[in-house]
């Protein structure tokens, strides 16, 4: 007997996939996507797709082939969709994304992978630590919202051995030596820290996820290493006041009062913490201009910036804030360092395809030294395979051994 299939479909084409509708709108709405965003991925109508979501259409799923590209898109395992109902162990995503009183912020699918993604970094540094018998200290470091911004950034200071001597001693071109001298005292109190390199500059500058053990920043590498700077003090005041959270530095964007309140205060916060208002006040340059001044030049705001390792738009608005310069004059600058910054990202998009990439340095970068030390410890105690580490690094095997000495391990 010939069984005649209709033309152009398989047989598991017809085949559909006995799933909960939860957990499409689930995996969807975790990974950033709408309706139509997502269905447009997949090549589907948006009315198909709603069917799929809706549980009280009981003759609408997606066939085997087209789970398959469910999953790949929202970057989920295959079995997740067979669950009674969704998971709540992925909670960080809905904290990280509630505005008060106003529901839940759109994010970008890749910021939404980059918060997931940080979260199981989190996940696997506790069980390698476990493993090592590591005890991880609480994160012990506190603030409040109505507590004085100044006096917070003075206790970061004092609690990370950041003295001004010692600032000063991490001059140089492009903030490199700071950036890397403030992770790494940020890294000792437990705190671990990655970098990005998928989200824009547009959408986040960075984001903090707080736990009492381990808590989690992240920056985004696309900025300038001042600005990153700028924005791992102001996650860490993120984590000071116990609340994760998205960031964007740019406090004039409209938000909710109570959000805006946060931002302003974290935003405060790191300026004290980077440029403590004394010695700022102190400097020759500062206390020869007097109030209110609009007689800044470039090399003198430069050369400001690069004694406290920050942007030059930061140490205008610090000026600003003790009326060391004009609203006027803060404007127009910004304009031209935004201005600048872009023609000069512009040039380094045309040179980065000439440039030879360090991996192993690049991963150290992304990771960061806890969690990489933390990996490869438990591969010299043969708890793990070379593989396991490459795989969990998204790094060649090859490049394993550079990988510590660039770690600083050997």
């Amino acid at each position: 007997m010939i069984v005649v299939r209709p033309k152009g479909r398989s047989m598991a084409a017809r085949v559909k996939a006995l799933i909960t509708p939860a957990l499409i709108t689930w995996a969807r709405d975790t990974a950033g996507f709408s309706i139509a965003e997502a269905a447009d991925k997949l090549d589907i109508d948006t009315a198909t797709l709603t069917a799929w979501e809706d549980p009280n259409d009981g003759d609408a799923a997606p066939s085997i082939p087209q789970l398959r590209k469910l999953a790949g898109l929202f970057k989920r395992p295959l079995a997740i969709f067979y669950l009674p109902e969704p998971p709540t162990k992925f909670q960080v995503m809905r904290d990280l994304r509630r505005l008060p009183g106003t529901g839940f912020r759109h994010y970008s699918p890749a910021l939404q992978m980059e918060i997931r993604a940080a979260a199981e970094r989190r996940e696997l540094a506790l069980d390698l630590a476990a493993e090592l018998d590591e005890e991880i200290p609480k994160f012990s470091l506190k603030a409040e919202l109505k507590e004085d911004a100044e006096s917070v950034g003075h206790r970061i200071r004092a609690a990370l051995g950041v003295t001004d001597d010692l600032q000063r001693n991490w001059r140089d071109a492009d903030g490199r030596t700071g950036f890397n001298a403030w992770r790494s005292r940020i890294e000792a109190t437990g705190t671990l820290v990655f970098q990005s390199a998928a989200i824009d500059s547009e959408e986040a500058s960075g984001f903090a996820i707080f736990h009492d053990t381990s808590p989690v920043i992240s920056v985004n590498r696309k900025d300038a290493l001042t600005r990153r700077t700028f924005s791992l003090l102001h996650e860490f005041a993120h984590l000071m006041i116990h609340v994760s959270g998205v960031s964007d530095l740019e406090t004039d964007a409209k938000r909710p009062p109570e959000d805006q309140a946060i931002e302003v205060f974290c935003n405060q916060v790191a300026a004290a913490a980077l440029m403590p208002k004394d010695t700022l006040l102190a400097e020759p340059g500062v206390a020869q201009q007097g109030m209110r001044s609009e007689a800044w030049t470039d090399a003198q705001i430069g050369d400001l910036a690069r004694r406290f390792n920050v942007s030059r738009e930061a140490i205008l608005r610090r000026l600003l804030t003790f009326d060391r310069t004009t609203n006027a004059f803060y404007t127009r600058k910004r304009g031209q360092y935004i201005a600048e910054h872009q023609a000069q990202r512009a040039r380094q998009r045309e040179q980065v395809k000439d440039i030879r990439r360090n991996m192993p340095q690049e991963t150290v970068s992304h990771f960061g030294k806890p969690l990489i030390r933390m990996l490869l410890n438990n591969y010299w105690q043969d708890r793990m395979t070379l593989s396991a580490v490459s795989g969990y690094l998204g790094l060649k095997v090859k490049h394993i051994p550079k990988l510590a000495k660039a770690a600083g391990l050997r």
